[in-house]
């Protein structure tokens, strides 16, 4: 079966499509449909909710679930140019996914959300990877590039009738000035000269320049005053290099802005776009705190989010995060932005013993040995040597360092700033601060981002405006919170003076509240580690407190909550053993000994 165009006057119908492959144990395929969902609103203003091939208000959790095994996920966007003027949308993405079925020979397992809270209604549908018998569903490309559409045309069209030459005269108008990249920049690109230019000139015998003509004009007048097209001679342009990405870029930019403006309007304030910073590269990256307002995926076929975040100096930032990442930071929290990654304590290892740009995995098993290096309780030097070595695997493969021998490693001089570099490229520039809004931190019994604040020896630079005036405000409420919590007092003349050690006792506090609960449901007593007191048990779970989030160690006869490490994801549901230090650290340790720090 062969698709391509469709006749004259059909009505045209914009389908994306992503095949997302899924990650085991990742959360970006039911954060994506969460997204969807939130993102979403139906005609009338109201929240929006997915549906499938016979039900309203499907769950997408359950959805989720069944495709928890499955090694991809289709994701399509059906956007009719004219779906405004559809009577039901639902209707028309169902018809589509019957038609679909029909086509692929198989039934569907799939779920759509509507979106109305743009200028052009679309839906989005996400299918699971799997056909009817179980076996992983294959989709010829030929159908995801030009099938789908041709279907979705004919649908179209069949509700609508075909367009009048006025309809699409005057659409085709509107790209004249539009600032994104439009079909008359498709045609303009595919019929240009390798010089990049393109000849309006008309033939000797032309009268009269039909309308394609005056629409390429219009456009390239357009992309003159942009800075994007240039007339080198007398009906002879030449296009920008930059043409389409800057175009595309424009289309972006203008998606944020509304999102952001969006996001503010919706606190109650005017959106003010010369406080809108979009580009991190804008500014200095100096990090910056501020309260996530909104969430919105960057990429509706991928699990890419942005998060608006209102400044604490007075500036609306928008950020772009990975699915994931983005899981754990709700609206209300108050997390950085800019912050740079901060060295990993191999890499710093591996700089100091590479004294002569070499890095020698022998030496350093020797010094460990002798013990001229510390080795960690209960590590084994040749296990850590190993995670060290793995570490420079990976940088190599991102270009860092060189591996001349088995023993040798080349490690450049600039080498800590690099692998700076390569985690700040792989790791999001967003660190939650709190997962907590103001209001909760404020009446919390644990300790929480505004008593950093309260007992940090510098000044926050604060705007009296937005959120810099509400934190400031969320202050003082948590000083009279803490005094009457007995963590602080307040002097004959008004003073507010906190306790000594006021952060860990009301991590303390905090910790033994929550564990005692949590001993009702688990069935298990809980205990509080001391300093210096080994640990050993399964990881079983995390929990998020205002103090941060923690480790859920159960033992034999009990359970303890431990400060949280992002390397402990992938140990859940295994056995690991530490040591708790003085500090309140915990150095642990997975079988043999390999640490989980490096």
């Amino acid at each position: 079966m062969k698709f391509r165009g469709v006749g004259a006057g059909y009505r045209r119908v914009v389908i994306k499509t992503r095949m997302a492959a899924l990650k085991v144990g990742s959360q970006a395929a039911g954060a994506h449909l969460r997204y969807l969902v939130r993102d979403g609103v139906t005609r009338d203003g109201q929240p929006a909710s997915l549906y499938d091939r016979d039900s309203e208000g499907v769950d997408g959790a359950a959805f989720t679930a069944r495709g928890a095994g499955d090694r991809r996920q289709f994701r399509f966007i059906v956007a009719p140019e004219d779906g405004a003027d559809l009577s039901d949308m639902r209707a028309f993405t169902r018809d589509l996914m019957d038609q679909m079925e029909r086509d692929l020979g198989t039934r569907l397992d799939w779920v759509a959300v509507d979106h109305f809270n743009t200028g052009h209604p679309h839906s989005h549908v996400v299918v699971r990877g799997k056909d009817e018998f179980g076996k992983d569903l294959i989709i010829a490309q030929d159908y995801l590039t030009h099938g789908l559409r041709h279907r979705a045309r004919e649908l179209a069209t069949l509700e609508l009738g075909l367009q009048t030459e006025q309809e699409i005269a005057r659409k085709r108008e509107a790209e004249i000035t539009a600032e994104r990249f439009t079909d008359i920049d498709r045609g303009l690109v595919a019929d240009m000269t390798a010089e990049r230019t393109i000849d309006m000139r008309p033939a000797a015998s032309q009268v009269r320049a039909d309308r394609e003509v005056s629409l390429r004009q219009g456009r390239l007048k357009a992309l003159e005053r942009m800075d994007l097209a240039e007339q080198v001679s007398p009906g002879v342009w030449r296009l920008s290099e930059d043409l389409e990405p800057t175009l595309r870029g424009l289309g972006e930019r203008g998606d944020i802005i509304r999102a952001m403006s969006r996001a503010v309007s919706r606190r109650g304030r005017e959106a003010n776009p010369e406080a809108f910073v979009i580009d991190p590269a804008d500014e200095p990256p100096t990090p910056k705190a501020g309260r996530v307002i909104d969430k919105r995926l960057t990429d509706e076929l991928g699990d890419r989010v942005g998060l608006v975040v209102d400044g604490i100096d007075g500036r609306v930032r928008h950020v772009e995060i990975d699915g994931d990442t983005a899981a754990e930071i709700r609206i209300g929290a108050v997390v950085q932005t800019g912050a740079r990654a901060a060295s990993r304590p191999a890499d710093r290892t591996i700089a100091a013993l590479a004294d002569d740009g070499v890095y020698r995995p022998s030496d350093h098993r020797q010094r460990l040995l002798s013990g001229e290096l510390k080795l960690p309780p209960g590590a084994d030097a040749d296990d850590l040597v190993e995670a060290h070595v793995r570490r420079l695997e990976a940088l190599r493969r991102a270009g860092v360092v060189e591996r001349w021998s088995e023993d040798a490693w080349s490690i450049p001089k600039d080498f800590t700033a690099r692998a700076e570099a390569f985690e700040q490229g792989r790791r999001s520039q967003v660190r939650l601060l709190s997962a907590f809004d103001l209001e909760s931190q404020i009446r919390s019994d644990g300790a929480t981002w505004l008593d950093r604040q309260l007992v940090s020896s510098g000044r926050l630079d604060v705007a009296p405006q937005g959120f810099g005036a509400e934190v400031e405000r969320a202050l003082d409420r948590r000083r009279e919170t803490l005094v009457r919590q007995g963590h602080a007092t307040r002097g004959a003349n008004g003073d507010w003076r906190a306790k000594p050690d006021l952060l860990a006792a009301l991590e303390r506090q905090e910790i033994s509240r929550r564990g005692e609960a949590m001993a009702k449901d688990r069935g298990l007593p809980f205990r509080m580690p001391e300093p210096g007191e080994a640990l050993r048990g399964k990881l079983a779970d995390s929990v998020q407190l205002a103090s941060g989030k923690f480790a859920v160690i159960e033992g034999h006869m009990d359970f303890a909550l431990v400060p949280w490490r992002p390397v402990m994801e992938r140990y859940r549901g295994q056995d690991i053993a530490g040591t708790v230090e003085r500090s309140g650290h915990i150095s642990w340790q997975l079988g043999r000994g390999r640490g989980l720090g490096i």
